[in-house]
């Protein structure tokens, strides 16, 4: 089996206003939807404590047709969903928060290896609580809380996948 070599692609966005993040959330759920049911890639979702990591994962979830309450995932680690996709087979989305974890070794303990491994989409937020145990992502986005309501924002996908995705 080839491995494909991919060089990172890194982009810097300024979002001025969180009708930014909308818009890119709105764009990267149409590259996932694209995808279709074999989509397998995680995003880990960097920043400090309010720099828009959950809201730029409700935006996106709304924007792939979940309906309801989208609860932070920040004391049950996980919240699952399920969206349709561009074929008739749903695509899985798992948003992480491993904010909680007091030592890496948590995520193992919690089982998480199997849900990496299935397809479908991986959103974390805090990644670096889960240590070397996680995964190496398919795309970084990276939120720094610049003024009242604005955030730089760096894209850097590491992966095929990663640049299929960072075209939102």
């Amino acid at each position: 089996m080839a491995i494909e070599v991919h060089p990172a692609i890194v982009k810097s966005l300024l979002w001025p206003d969180e009708e930014h993040t909308r818009a890119f959330a709105e764009a990267l759920a149409k590259q996932v939807q694209n995808a279709g049911p074999d989509l397998n890639a995680s995003i880990q979702l960097r920043g400090d404590l309010g720099a828009g990591k959950t809201t730029l994962v409700r935006y996106l979830l709304k924007a792939l047709g979940v309906q309801g309450r989208i609860k932070s995932p920040t004391y049950a680690v996980v919240e699952p969903y399920t969206v349709s996709s561009a074929s008739a087979e749903p695509l899985p989305i798992w948003h992480f928060d491993f904010y909680r974890f007091n030592d890496p070794d948590e995520w193992e303990e919690a089982g998480f290896r199997e849900i990496f491994a299935s397809p479908g989409l991986k959103l974390v937020e805090w990644p670096e609580k889960a240590g070397q145990h996680l995964p190496a992502a398919d795309l970084v986005l990276a939120l720094e809380l610049k003024d009242s309501d604005g955030r730089c924002v760096s894209l850097q996908a590491l992966t095929p996948a990663g640049a299929r995705l960072v075209n939102a």
